[in-house]
């Protein structure tokens, strides 16, 4: 499980501070964070701590909607923009020929026309630089949402390396540049560690190695990451450096955008990010990259990249630290590093939101620092509103459920971040999600999941509860993958043992620009009452009732069933809301498969195990306390 990161990331727990500025940010944020829990969520009513509103969302880009094929030349007219967001591009300046689909009753070229040639490269080239990524069709939608940003940023000097002829040819048919890295690679995710994904590695630097003797500045990354800036001008600043990279840098040594000061990196350089120039030093990296990695398969190909440049480490190019730039390899390869801060992993973005507590807009999110694998990734992006989703996505058959959390104000702000003060928030929100997921089941409808509260981060080994020297906040807005198998929860199962499958939606998913105006307006609004009748009363946001709280499932079905039309049904709350399904072979398939929806904490320091099993069923095991297991035979999810 990103065995090769654990290295780094000790390393980054160890790190020492670096200057008064970093950690007077760092005060500043931990005042402002405590501010907003107080100020955004917490709400007197009736002397209760019921709050919990949509969380701040995270710098977002420009959410539009795929371009349909056969369009015309000209890209969508982009929505208003988001807050924070950067303005939308001048339509068409630049966009060439990029989601203009071929004409219908055109043929597909002959697989030869898309070889990777000098010829093929130069006719995408603009300003001497191609923006490059690569993939097999399982990323598809991600590489559409990459290619997507690009253009909404003006940017056309693309290209997309298929693997395999079925994506080949479905990007051509999309209008969007695309040429064949003859990989014959299966269509199917292959998996993080698997053969299949250190050979797709080895094709990444067979690629690199094979396009820079073009003379082309080569910007490579990863299908799993998105532009939120163009980020040529940022390269430009730096016309000396042979190759820009980005890193696993967790703890911040600059507090602006220049790049990150490389003596305190000590994390390692990260390969889905980094940027090339045709230069000798960098021509030979590449070359003895490539047969250190064709010599031996167990080789991944980011751990030999950081072998081989951290050969030698220093000095700053011309003695001037502030430049940023670094001799490295055999010394002569000049390298700067991207600042973490800006060009972000999955633990700076989506984690510590660095960018927004250091008050800069960020270039760049990749998905690292996850769980749940390739779902885990989908699901990350669309929390930040950051991928393209085709129009279904956004008005699912039989419409949406969705809940406001209630948390007392002591289980977030009072006491100590500690493992049970943790899971006591975490459990408390988690038995309100259960309910959600039964009603959701209930009403054939799909469940957007709210926001999840937690106090401690999740990592691959044990720590503190957060890496020492970074700006994570506590609390904190976790990603979904923290604390429950995304995968598992959008994986098909068999319903006769686990019933009827629960559709899910990211938190900021009624958020999203993209929701159709026939969603936005269908709304209800369900008020849980003790003791009442279900009745219609009136609402400042439409349409409303009154619903009481310890229902059946004979009444949920006879009230909402007059109300199948409506597309957002929102519950005041889940608390007591349902008492059970009347069917116990149904409530049995459905414990079955929500046991299965919860993962792991990780991890507790000097113990083995460290991790933790959550439970979503902890309230009904008197005693339950949140504890690694005591013995391999207790070491597996609750049964």
């Amino acid at each position: 499980m990103v065995e090769g990161w654990r290295n780094g990331f000790r390393e980054a727990t160890n790190s020492k501070p670096l200057f008064v500025t970093i950690y007077a940010t760092v005060i500043i944020g931990v005042l402002v964070s405590s501010f907003y829990v107080f100020s955004t969520v917490y709400s007197p009513t009736n002397g209760s701590t019921s709050w919990l509103s949509s969380p701040p969302l995270p710098i977002s880009g420009r959410i539009h909607k795929l371009p349909q094929e056969n369009a015309t030349s000209q890209l969508p007219v982009a929505p208003p923009p988001q807050p924070e967001a950067l303005p939308p591009p001048p339509e068409g300046k630049s966009s060439g020929k990029i989601w203009v689909s071929p004409p219908k009753d055109k043929k597909m070229p002959p697989l030869e026309s898309f070889k990777l040639t000098k010829e093929l490269f130069g006719e995408r080239v603009k300003d001497n630089v191609i923006i490059v990524t690569f993939g097999n069709y399982a990323f598809m939608d991600f590489i559409l949402t990459w290619v997507k940003h690009l253009t909404d940023l003006d940017l056309s000097n693309i290209l997309v390396g298929a693997m395999d002829t079925k994506l080949l040819e479905a990007l051509y048919w999309k209008g969007v540049p695309v040429f064949d890295m003859g990989s014959h690679m299966s269509t199917v995710d292959v998996g993080w560690g698997s053969p299949t994904f250190h050979k797709m590695g080895r094709e990444k630097v067979i690629l690199i190695d094979s396009v820079l003797p073009f003379g082309y500045e080569l910007l490579m990354c990863d299908t799993d990451m998105v532009w939120l800036k163009n980020p040529l001008p940022y390269l430009a600043r730096y016309p000396d450096a042979d190759v820009l990279t980005s890193s696993d840098q967790v703890v911040p040594t600059v507090v602006d955008d220049s790049l990150d000061i490389w003596q305190q990196v000590s994390a390692a350089y990260n390969i889905g990010i980094f940027h090339w120039r045709p230069t000798e030093p960098a021509k030979k990296l590449a070359k003895e990259w490539k047969e250190i990695l064709l010599a031996d398969d167990k080789v991944w190909d980011q751990n030999g990249f950081n072998e081989i440049v951290r050969r030698q480490l220093g000095p700053s190019v011309d003695g001037d630290s502030s430049s940023g730039l670094f001799y490295a390899y055999d010394g002569s390869l000049k390298v700067g590093i991207l600042p973490a801060s800006i060009f972000c992993s999955g633990h700076t973005y989506f984690v510590q939101a660095m960018y927004q507590q250091l008050r800069l807009e960020p270039y760049a999110v990749h998905t690292t620092f996850q769980y749940a694998g390739t779902e885990g990734k989908r699901h990350r992006l669309r929390e930040g509103m950051v991928f393209f989703d085709p129009p279904e996505y956004y008005d699912a058959p039989g419409g949406f459920v969705s809940f406001k959390p209630s948390i007392p104000k002591s289980l977030l702000l009072d006491g100590n971040h500690t493992v049970e003060s943790h899971f006591t928030l975490v459990n408390h929100q988690m038995k309100q999600i259960r309910s959600a997921l039964a009603i959701a089941s209930l009403l054939n409808r799909t469940l957007v999941m709210p926001p999840i509260w937690c106090r401690l981060d999740r990592l691959w080994f044990g720590h503190p509860g957060t890496l020492v020297g970074s700006m994570t906040r506590q609390p904190f807005i976790c990603p979904l993958d923290h604390v429950f198998e995304v995968n598992i929860m959008l994986k098909e199962m068999p319903e006769e043992e686990f019933g009827p499958g629960i559709g899910i939606r990211e938190y900021s998913f009624l958020d999203n620009p993209s929701l159709p105006k026939q969603v936005k307006e269908s709304w209800l609004d369900v008020q849980l009452c003790q003791g009442c009748e279900a009745s219609n009363i009136t609402s400042s946001s439409g349409a409303a009732l009154k619903f009481p709280k310890r229902s059946n499932e004979d009444t949920f079905k006879a009230i909402f069933s007059s109300f199948n039309d409506v597309k957002v049904i929102k519950f005041s709350s889940v608390e007591d809301a349902f008492t059970g399904f009347s069917d116990k072979g149904k409530e049995e398939r459905f414990r079955r498969r929500v046991k299965r929806y919860v993962g792991i904490w990780c991890c507790e320091e000097n113990k083995t195990p460290g991790h933790i099993y959550y439970d979503m069923y902890w309230d009904e095991k008197p005693g339950w306390k949140p504890v690694p297991p005591q013995t391999p035979e207790e070491d597996h999810p609750p049964l």
